[in-house]
């Protein structure tokens, strides 16, 4: 950059001709934000011509003046020639001024006096103050500002959004902060009616998210700044907004007026509704205690679904009427449920404002849409949701009062996942349809995966000793059962083409032919020989061994290979056998491999078999699956030939109709040879086994035990806090424990 003589350009400032002024403070603008050279600057008397160029001139000129001095006034300098002249300038320019570089530069002016540190009392009484109450005797003259400055936040340049938003920010945090508590809930109410979350929430959604995450951020953390203050503010009877937010909801019940009553109003007397809160399902008839826990933020919740659902809202209570006191929802208590909910999902007490700049250095472009929570902006409509999710919920679940503390706990688990696990620029309708139409059936299973959760948390190292123990266990189990499915039996059809291919090729596709005959295959009882015989129709009866002459030696047994998928065949079950209905391009063989010997079984196996070999080399150049293990002979049997004379063939071909069928007679060929399953169906039933075998097993961890575990102090005797295990005398199998207490 070329030097500058500061003098000379002090000196063009001053010019009467607009074209030198111009040039020169277009040159100020790129080099004023050097600390150094500011201190010349000023010291040559060239802030006085800069702010004289701000007050006076127009175009592209005062433009520069206004970067200028927000420059300037960023590094800290020029304070002292901020007068209320100049702030009620720049904000006549944010009012009607329409081009878009004059109009960055005056809400950078803007953000910089109002950011701008709260001066001691001695200096503000010499100087203009600063903050919010430097612009209120200018927006007074000029009442559209604050309609003017949301507008902003929908043009087209991103530049002219960020400073707008950063200085509807700069002005809520100095409201928050140095207004009385009457004031700044006013003015944030204002900027609501304006519209101006909906304007952020629209840009929290929109592709510009990267140029503005910096304010957007910033308005996020503010938003939780807000509830959290609200949520700070106890509910007073004797402050008149809480009062009327109270009376609104009790006149919006519409409550009916007894024969006393109207007695009571036309003598003049007032009389009191011994019920008048609690029918609203509040607590006790002193509704301020209810809303401990969430404050004011609690009661503008339920002011608000009350305004909005004042029909429903009516219904819900006369329904409710005709029940039973134990089964009416507390309508009042559920909705303060869902406020502190909300409040703990977007963990607004853990928000600082200070640090959003800061975290989103750290943060990569690719990870930026994690930072932002536009559903937060939307609360009064997540509440609202939440609060019907309830009331459906103890509905279809037949919930009593002592149920409550569970339908939270449901209630909290689904705005979990449902709001949780919005996208960004997910629309707050889908969210709400999503709430609204989530199956309760899943709920239910986040429910125990988040009980699962909570065990493993406390007991993971025992928890995974058991599953190794149970998986064992369930292994041995459906090994046992595999191997009962071939000690039974079980009928395999065979093909009239299986002596040319087990099937005939019909436009380069195979066709599966219906069998002609059918084979019947049996494991020995002492598992070591596989009996089976042809037959030509399936009899009623299981035939017996005797009547099975074909038999294969196990321990002559080389490999098993078959065709059978790993994926899960979710038409089968795991007691009943499926046929398939539809003839298929491929069908399931499993082939047994061995080594034949003279001691082997007495007749020769059918052409079928050898060409079944043939037909599985065929298949496997389809992009079916191919499952092979090889195991060695069994050494409780005879010796196998001499290496020298074995000779690996087909021993045996089956072909399974049906999923269920192959996945029994392959794992349970495998596993009768001491190796691992391999079907997924297989597979899931170990998985179901051990899973219930753990539920079983869990159902002895006491509730107490789990918070002692996790140093809470509960479950301890009643001398330590902890309540009494009570006792099991005089009850049957039928009885359970209320580890909730409500």
């Amino acid at each position: 950059m070329e030097t500058i003589n500061i003098s000379e350009l002090v000196e063009r400032l001053g010019s009467d001709e607009d074209a030198v002024r111009k040039m020169a403070v277009f040159k100020l603008q790129s080099a004023i934000g050097d600390p150094s050279f500011a201190d010349v600057f000023i010291a040559d008397g060239g802030l006085t011509r800069l702010r004289y160029l701000t007050l006076h001139t127009t175009g592209n000129t005062l433009a520069y003046s206004l970067t200028s001095f927000s420059r300037l006034l960023e590094v800290d300098m020029g304070w002292d020639y901020i007068s209320q002249e100049l702030v009620e300038r720049v904000v006549e320019l944010v009012v009607t001024h329409p081009l878009v570089n004059i109009l960055r530069g005056a809400m950078s002016m803007l953000v910089a006096i109002v950011s701008h540190p709260q001066v001691s009392l001695s200096k503000a009484s010499q100087q203009s103050a600063f903050g919010f109450r430097a612009l209120k005797p200018a927006i007074a003259v000029y009442p559209q500002f604050l309609e003017m400055l949301v507008s902003r936040l929908s043009s087209a340049d991103h530049a002219l959004c960020t400073n707008a938003l950063q200085l509807i920010n700069s002005l809520i945090r100095d409201a928050m902060a140095n207004d009385t508590d009457t004031e700044w809930p006013k003015f944030i109410k204002r900027l609501e009616d304006l519209g101006v979350t909906k304007a952020v929430y629209g840009l929290m959604q929109s592709a510009a998210l990267q140029d503005l995450s910096q304010p957007l951020l910033d308005f996020q953390a503010l938003t939780k700044v807000l509830r959290r203050k609200w949520r700070d503010v106890l509910v007073d009877l004797d402050k008149p907004e809480h009062r009327r937010a109270l009376k609104g909801i009790h006149l919006a019940s519409n409550p009916e007026k007894t024969a006393e009553d109207r007695e009571s109003s036309e003598a003049g007397r007032k009389r009191h509704n011994p019920e008048k809160w609690r029918r609203l399902g509040f607590g006790s008839e002193s509704p301020a205690w209810d809303f401990e826990d969430v404050g004011f933020l609690g009661m503008m919740d339920l002011s608000e679904y009350v305004k909005k659902n004042e029909d429903r809202f009516q219904k819900l209570l006369l329904e409710h009427s005709a029940q039973s006191p134990e089964r009416r929802c507390p309508i009042a208590k559920a909705s303060i449920a869902v406020t502190a909910i909300l409040y703990e999902h977007f963990e607004v007490d853990k928000s600082d404002v200070e640090d959003a700049k800061g975290y989103l250095a750290l943060e990569s472009k690719s990870n930026i849409d994690k930072l932002f929570q536009p559903s937060i902006l939307q609360w009064p409509k997540l509440h609202t949701s939440g609060l019907q999710a309830f009331l459906r919920l103890w509905k279809s679940t037949g919930a009593e009062l002592e149920d409550f503390v569970k339908i939270v706990e449901l209630v909290r688990i689904l705005l979990e996942a449902v709001v949780g696990g919005a996208a960004r620029t997910k629309s707050i309708q889908e969210v709400e349809d999503e709430i609204a139409e989530f199956d309760y059936q899943r709920l239910r299973e986040l429910q125990m995966e988040l009980i699962e959760l909570t065990y493993e948390d406390t007991w993971g190292h025992h928890l995974r000793q058991v599953r190794d123990e149970l998986n064992q266990e369930a292994l041995q189990f459906m090994k046992e059962q595999r191997i009962r499915c071939l000690l039974q039996g079980s009928w395999f059809p065979i093909s009239e083409a299986s002596s040319a291919e087990n099937g005939t090729a019909i436009n380069g596709q195979l066709k599966r032919s219906s069998p002609s005959s059918y084979r019947y295959v049996r494991l020995s009882h002492n598992r070591r020989y596989l009996h089976y015989a042809d037959f030509e129709a399936q009899s009623d009866g299981i035939p017996s061994l005797e009547t099975l002459p074909n038999k294969i030696d196990l321990s002559l047994v080389s490999s098993v290979v078959s065709n059978v998928s790993a994926t899960p065949d979710t038409n089968s079950s795991t007691s009943t056998l499926k046929i398939l209905s539809q003839p298929s391009s491929s069908f399931t063989t499993i082939t047994i491999h061995g080594y034949r010997t003279s001691s082997i079984a007495s007749t020769t196996p059918t052409p079928a078999l050898s060409h079944t070999h043939s037909h599985n080399r065929t298949l496997s150049s389809k992009p079916s699956l191919a499952l092979t293990s090889t195991t060695a002979a069994n050494t409780t049997t005879t010796a196998s030939p001499p290496p020298t004379k074995r000779k690996e063939t087909i021993l045996l071909t089956l072909s399974p109709p049906s999923q269920t069928l192959a996945s029994e007679w392959l794992d349970g060929l495998l596993m009768l040879l001491n190796q691992q399953p391999i079907t997924a169906e297989t597979t899931k039933l170990i998985k179901l086994v051990s899973d219930y075998g753990l539920k079983i097993r869990l159902l002895n961890v006491r509730f107490d035990d789990l918070m002692g575990a996790r140093g809470e102090g509960r479950g301890g005797s009643s001398d330590d806090g902890g309540g009494e295990v009570p006792s099991r005398e005089g009850l049957d199998e039928d009885y359970w424990y209320d580890i909730i207490g409500g």
